[in-house]
């Protein structure tokens, strides 16, 4: 993970400790690269209801985790993240049937 990457990385992750509307968009995207089977995955159209700075950095993470191979390695250090974060996994919203 280069300097850029790793800011963007963890730039979100302050905003994902947060208690903002797009905290839990955020903490989605996150969650689901450690575990979407079990935190809901996150839901590609919800970058649309981020700031666009947000939205630049959700990108510049997921092209990280597109071509890296230790992706799984970070992705195993998730937990020591969140607690860095005083954060825990959280399960996103239910989702609303139309």
């Amino acid at each position: 993970m280069n300097k850029t990457e790793d800011a963007a990385l963890q730039r979100l992750l302050k905003i994902a400790s947060s208690n903002t509307g797009q905290s839990r968009r955020v903490a989605n995207f996150i969650l689901a690269w450690w575990n979407a089977t079990d935190h809901g995955g996150f839901d590609l159209a919800e970058i649309f209801a981020v700031d666009e700075a947000i939205a630049d950095d959700m990108r510049t993470v997921f092209a990280y985790l597109s071509y890296a191979r230790s992706s799984v390695r970070h992705a195993c250090m998730m937990p020591s993240i969140w607690a860095r974060y005083s954060v825990g996994p959280r399960r996103p919203a239910a989702r609303q049937s139309t």
